[in-house]
């Protein structure tokens, strides 16, 4: 390593470092140098339970390390780099075919990235370059849903439903329409959903609304998290996703599960769509694919999409120079041979029950309102009062910003207080944490959601101070 001393890197950090998504030049930032199976290590010694698998990527730990250089050695020994621009290598090909083994239905054709927001890129190239083979070059329309994150590039930022993410780079390139996402505990007129049948109904019919009016041929895609990240872990109620099978069907356009954060067993499942036992026409991967022991992340396409392409023996209209680098398809493929032997997905599902209920005992704190997620990928709603009553700005500001991240660090315990919806606290637990690890992370919050209530004043007579 470079050799800095603590405050040496503190000091060039707040020179040098551009950090994503955050202030510039944090005093005292909290910066990691070791991981050993779900902990992480800072620059002072301490020890943190990564509770959010260093943001949804490090799905088997940190201890994987050697097995993993061994797999990097021996490719960067055998061929260091080629593209897939009109070549392939051995790892690349591998890695497609093991990965259209594991996905449901035709999901057979794999476009490699090297992220999330180049997945969805990519795959919104692929839809056009559908539409287009079928001769229906007016589909440059999508549908998304309000709140969901799917990428900060240009494209990718169009499909987001994040407005103060938007607002300052302009128009968006592509024309999208945002439809309500599938918040249960805020989705009926501000309260729970009573009728979890009629919500979907209600949900779907917007969708069907914004596509008849956005103009049934002009629609090209709908796209949609399984589990959706922004607004805190929110599920689909029964027959949502069936819903949106039937409505891209009925008017022409694709179907996209973003599983960027879903995929790679977060879910308990290679890929989280089949949960809804449905097939999307195309889904994008990340952040899981290596277990983020390397950069990578992937299209994976039914052969409907591929094929007015592939028969016309046609040129797809886009490239990565690094995309489907041969290291890190050579560490994709070792992750996923230590995912098999190590019952990793097993793990997810036995233990899926486990956290949730260890979870909902956090509603008996007066701050938390609502408990939701799916696997081992779950958020906690915090609220103000009795009633439910949301958080405003300037409350949500002292709480999500100003309380939570150092009292988090001080449990020793790595989450992701958020507020791009309502003010929630997430977390996602690497995949091989046993139950004795997910008590300890329940009652860490516990600890430190007790002590944020009483920041914010929740359960006095006075309400929020």
């Amino acid at each position: 390593m470079g050799g800095l001393s603590h405050d040496e890197l503190q000091q060039a950090a707040r020179d040098h470092l551009l950090l994503h998504f955050s202030k510039q030049g944090i005093d005292d930032l909290l910066v990691l140098e070791r991981g050993e199976g779900p902990y992480v290590f800072d620059t002072k010694g301490d020890r943190y339970v990564d509770a959010l698998s260093s943001l949804f990527c490090a799905q088997i730990g940190y201890s994987h390390g050697e097995e993993m250089a061994a797999a990097a050695a021996a490719q960067l020994t055998t061929l260091a780099f080629n593209t897939n621009w009109a070549t392939a290598h051995p790892a690349a090909i591998e890695l497609a075919q093991r990965l259209a083994g594991l996905a449901p239905g035709d999901l057979n054709r794999v476009f490699f990235t090297n992220g999330g927001s180049e997945s969805v890129e990519a795959a919104w190239k692929l839809c056009r370059e559908y539409h287009l083979a079928n001769g229906q070059p007016q589909r440059t329309k999508a549908i998304a849903r309000d709140i969901a994150y799917h990428g900060v590039t240009l494209g990718a930022l169009s499909f987001t439903g994040v407005e103060r993410f938007k607002a300052p780079f302009g128009q968006a390139p592509i024309d999208v329409t945002h439809v309500s996402n599938t918040n249960s505990f805020r989705g009926w007129e501000g309260g729970p959903v009573q009728d979890e049948a009629a919500f979907c109904a209600r949900l779907l019919a917007e969708v069907e609304d914004a596509i008849v009016a956005a103009g049934p041929d002009e629609v090209a895609l709908i796209i949609a998290e399984p589990v959706q990240n922004a607004g805190g872990c929110l599920t689909a109620p029964a027959g949502y996703w069936r819903g949106l099978r039937e409505l891209a069907d009925r008017y022409g356009a694709l179907l996209m599960a973003d599983e960027v954060i879903t995929g790679c067993g977060r879910l308990g499942e290679w890929f989280g769509i089949v949960r809804e036992g449905v097939t999307p026409d195309l889904v994008s991967l990340a952040k899981g694919l290596t277990s983020a022991y390397a950069p990578m992340g992937a299209v994976v396409a039914g052969e409907r999409v591929v094929a007015p392409m592939a028969e016309a023996g046609a040129v797809f209209r886009h490239g990565i120079t690094f995309g489907g680098h041969p290291v890190s398809a050579a560490i994709a493929l070792k992750n996923i041979e230590i995912f098999e032997r190590d019952g990793v997905l097993e793990n997810v599902r036995a233990l899926e029950s486990h956290l949730e209920r260890g979870l909902a005992t956090l509603r008996d704190l007066p701050i938390v309102g609502d408990t939701r997620g799916r696997g081992f990928f779950w958020a906690i709603e915090l609220v103000k009062d009795d009633e439910n009553a949301t958080f405003d700005q300037a409350e949500r500001d002292r709480l999500v910003r100003g309380f939570l991240p150092g009292r988090l660090r001080e449990a020793g315990i790595i989450a992701r207080a958020d507020d791009r919806g309502d003010a929630v606290l997430q977390i996602a637990p690497p995949l091989i944490s046993d139950a004795a690890l997910l008590d300890e992370i329940v009652e860490r919050l516990g600890d430190v959601l007790t002590d944020a209530g009483a920041h914010m004043g929740v359960g006095t007579t006075t309400g929020v101070a």
